[in-house]
Parts: C-alpha cells; structure tokens; sequence
C-alpha cells in the first residue's frame, strides 16, 4: 500500500470524518441493526455537531488515515467515560478506531493504533482503556497484543438495540 498517511484530523475534515465514521461503522456492524437503529447511531455518534464537539475539545484527538488520497480510517481518543469503578481522571481512551475492509491486515490497523496510544501517552504512561463488542473476537486479540485484558462489560446502544460490550484496560 501506497501514499498512507496518518494525521491529526482537523476542523476542515468534518464532513471526511463524518462520511468515513459512517461507512466504516456501517462497514463493520451495520448488518447487526434494523435499518432505524443505525441511522439514529450513525447521525449522533458520527454527526457534524458531535465530531465539531471532540476537535474543539483539547482533550481529545481525531485521526483520519488517507490511503492515494481518500480517507480509510479514522481514530478518535481522550478521556475515559466507560461505565467502570476503578476509572479514573487521568484515565485514557482509545474511543474509536476503524479501518475500511480494503486495507485491514496490512499492518495499518497496527500503525493506527500505536499513533493513538502514543498520544494518549503523550505526558508518561498511564492506565488505558477502550470498549469492544464480545463477538469482535479478532479485535480482542488484536488488543491482548498491545497488553489490554478485559475487566468488565455494560451494554451499548445503537439506537434502541444493546450490545453486550466488553471493558479492556492496559495498566500504566
């Protein structure tokens, strides 16, 4: 793979980070929702009004990965807000990271993923957290790698169905 980059994503790549969420997501779960339920996930969690929110927010960051020019990923982190006791303030979350089929398994993901932790980590090392689907069991390997074991769970909606979501965290 050619010309990928990873970058910061800006208030300019609203309507990327609008379009490549959705897709990605939809990519990756849309099969799993009746056609209502998505919509409603698709229009708070990767709408302009909340992705304006996260970049003006300085305790969040936003990545857009551009594989020959068009956007195949995005990333996005901050603050922990995981319904888990032992969370605490400078707790941090990878919140999302999707990549389009086309380009998993190329070590992308990989590269992705440790540009975000490196951020998250940015000011020494700290205890770590992210939210995974229980059937995404290639995902939970993925992250067992980079030293993330499950420590709970709680249910996440999209729209009115619930998933069974599993807690990782990563001791700093």
């Amino acid at each position: 793979m050619q010309d990928v980059i990873i970058r910061r994503a800006g208030p300019e790549d609203i309507e990327t980070l609008s379009q490549v969420g959705r897709a990605t997501f939809t990519e990756t779960f849309g099969h799993l929702y009746p056609p209502e339920d998505l919509s409603t996930f698709l229009n708070s969690a990767y709408g302009t009004d909340y992705l304006a929110a996260a970049l003006a927010d300085p305790r969040r960051a936003l990545w857009l990965v551009e594989a020959e020019g068009a956007a195949v990923g995005h990333a996005l982190a901050g603050p922990c807000d995981l319904p888990h006791p032992e969370v605490g303030p400078e707790s941090g979350e990878v919140k999302r990271i999707y990549l389009q089929s086309s380009v998993q398994g190329s070590g992308l993901g990989a590269r992705l993923f440790e540009t975000v932790l490196a951020w998250l980590e940015r000011d020494g090392r700290k205890d770590l957290w992210l939210g995974v689907w229980s059937d995404n069991h290639g995902a939970q390997r993925f992250y067992r790698r980079y030293g993330f074991n499950p420590v709970g769970e709680y249910g996440f909606a999209v729209g009115a169905t619930v998933d069974r979501e599993l807690i990782f965290r990563r001791l700093g």
